[in-house]
């Protein structure tokens, strides 16, 4: 903040500076010291504006980094040096200017972190005994006991203790609809209470929480300012020295030092120092509003030369909410009965296979019972009871463990998910399911090549080798990995990476040491905040949808940036000819390469300002 406030301060001076050098053309200002007003004013705010800029450049010269800027630090000292000051003047009003703009364009990029900061409760309400405090949210102990009032935010993560109500929580996970909360269930810290009080014990600190690893994701992504310029690097590493020579040149045939620095005065690059940075950030900012957090800009630059795509599974090419696809239930049990009483308890659960089987309870029309004493320990399974039942929602592990004498009911392991319904410590049923494929998956898939110039897809899984094989039939792709390990996964990615640029996009824990590996790493970000931190690019919301936006916003980003700077370029040039020859002075030059500057940086405001960028994948019809 305090080097923001001093470029705009430097702006402002600069201003200042050049108003009265304007105004000293037709009217005398006086003199002090000896010197006119005017001229002393530009004299002092280009030595004193200009000294901190050089110094910058000169650091990244000392550190290797030859970028575009090299111009226009030569020319602030030629301009000092021949009394040019209005033309000093001007060139530091170009850079102070620039870094302004880019400044602004970085908080701009960045407010779907103010909003998300903004959304979030200072203070939360304890409950001890009979009273309730209100207490700083840093304050918060796992443990204690939170009483998150109707309408109010949830500040940490936490189980239900008491109350019976609901929390929207799309905010998080995109899903439109309220969720049922009753002693037992999970309450995720940023999720909205409906209209009933409800009362949680926190299971982790505010730091730890679901929302505030969303917070750290876009916090990183912040911090991460977006100053890459190696695209206007590499163009001015050309064109820097092809505008030292014309500007020698004019000097030596000539013999005139002023055409030296008229002609350095319109080739000072500023297409490559503001247009190109202000087409990234544009670019990571019109993916903020999409729900695309670009942690890495080097991403954006490297994402259109990738050519082979690899694919986690399970979350990633489906939607982790497997489809209930079979009910075997045991001898004396009723497939509906069963199938009501597992929907019954199963809507308070968030668990991927809790969807399935509420989905298919519906699909049967089938009433919800009143559950109590649900509770869902990590790992153990779901429990509830009703009025004269009790259901257990296990697998095999615990079964064997916890029932051994249900085991030989159970029929033959099928391809695919299962889960196990218990009903008064008796096996009742095996439910099956099969992952669902996203809907926009195939025409994602066969989009790729003709769109994006792939030319390899994989599938490289944690998963059984029949999920895997199925899933890929359905896709159309024919080379896959199943039953993997995280580092197996990495051998994978590293081979393909030394053949082709890789992109890999995953959302589970066990996909981010190949996020990290890959060229590029698309991170799907609801469920594991690990995986979120390894991406270059962090999807909240989950769809192959938002990786197609993202890769047309590269794209484009690629495409404007190089007509910003190829067409500022080629106007400088144009340019410099005419002030070679002296037909343009150092100060009708700066003005010149400002109106050049202007057409760059509304060019490549272009992304940001008009963001019709969007997925070209088609969902089938029904």
């Amino acid at each position: 903040m305090n080097e923001l406030r001093w470029q705009m301060a430097l702006v402002i001076l600069t201003l200042g500076a050049i108003s009265l050098g304007l105004i000293s053309m037709f009217y005398s200002l006086g003199t002090l010291y000896g010197i006119p007003t005017a001229t002393l004013a530009l004299m002092i705010v280009a030595v004193a504006g200009g000294l901190p800029l050089i110094l910058q450049i000169l650091l990244k010269l000392f550190k290797g980094e030859f970028g575009a800027d090299f111009l226009a630090a030569i020319a602030i000292i030629t301009a000092v040096y021949l009394g040019e000051y209005m033309a000093a003047n001007l060139i530091v009003l170009m850079l102070a200017g620039g870094q302004v703009f880019e400044s602004y364009a970085v908080r701009r990029a960045s407010s779907v972190l103010l909003a998300l900061a903004d959304r979030m409760p200072s203070t939360a309400h304890r409950k001890v005994g009979e009273e309730i405090e209100e207490i700083p949210l840093m304050n918060i102990k796992v443990g204690d006991l939170i009483v998150i009032y109707p309408h109010e935010v949830a500040p940490v993560d936490g189980v239900v203790v008491e109350g019976r109500g609901s929390m929207d929580e799309s905010y998080l996970t995109g899903e439109p609809y309220g969720v049922a909360k009753v002693p037992g269930t999970m309450v995720i810290s940023g999720a909205q209470n409906n209209i009933v009080l409800l009362i949680i014990k926190a299971v982790s600190l505010p730091q730890d929480s679901r929302y505030s690893n969303i917070m750290k994701v876009m916090e990183d992504a912040e911090q991460r300012r977006p100053t890459l310029r190696r695209l206007g690097d590499q163009i001015g590493a050309i064109f820097t020295p092809f505008a030292l020579i014309i500007a020698f040149a004019a000097w030596y045939f000539t013999d005139d030092s002023v055409r030296f620095l008229a002609v350095l005065v319109i080739a000072t690059p500023c297409p490559l120092l503001i247009a190109i940075p202000i087409t990234i950030i544009s670019a990571i900012s019109l993916a903020s509003s999409r729900g695309i957090i670009i942690k890495d800009p080097v991403l954006l630059e490297r994402l259109p030369t990738c050519r082979t795509a690899i694919f986690d599974k399970t979350g990633t090419l489906t939607y982790g909410q497997p489809e209930l696809v079979d009910i075997t239930t045991v001898k004396g049990f009723d497939k509906n009965e069963v199938l009501q009483l597992a929907a019954s308890l199963e809507r308070y659960s968030k668990h991927p296979l809790a969807i399935a089987i509420l989905n298919a309870g519906k699909k049967a029309k089938l009433d919800y019972l009143e559950m109590e004493r649900v509770s869902e320990p990590p790992g153990m399974g779901l429990t509830g009871e009703t009025a004269d039942k009790m259901i257990q929602i296990t697998d095999r592990k615990h079964l064997a463990k916890n029932l051994p004498n249900q085991v030989k009911k159970l029929s033959k392991m099928k391809p695919g998910l299962e889960c196990l319904v218990v009903i008064d410590n008796k096996l009742a049923a095996t439910f099956q399911f099969r992952d669902t494929l996203r809907v926009e998956g195939t025409s994602f898939i066969n989009h790729l090549s003709p769109m994006h110039h792939f030319s390899k897809t994989m599938i490289v899984s944690g998963d059984r080798a029949e999920e895997v094989e199925y899933l890929a039939k359905q896709l159309g792709i024919h080379e896959t990995y199943a039953s993997q390990t995280p580092e197996q996964k990495v051998a994978i990615v590293q081979a393909e990476t030394l053949k082709n640029p890789t992109l890999y996009i995953g959302d589970g824990i066990n996909d981010a040491p190949a996020l990290l590996t890959a060229t590029v790493g698309i991170a799907f970000g609801q469920t594991s905040s690990v995986t979120a931190e390894a991406g270059g690019a962090v999807i909240f919301e989950s769809s192959l949808a938002k990786v197609d936006e993202l890769l047309h916003i590269s794209d484009a980003m690629r495409r404007i940036a190089l007509q910003s700077a190829l067409g500022g370029m080629l106007l400088s040039i144009i340019g410099m000819g005419f002030a070679a020859a002296g037909y343009i002075p150092p100060v009708a030059g700066a003005l010149i390469q400002e109106g050049i500057d202007v057409l760059a940086i509304l060019n490549a405001l272009r992304l940001s300002l008009q963001p019709n960028i969007q997925a070209h994948i088609k969902e089938p019809k029904d």
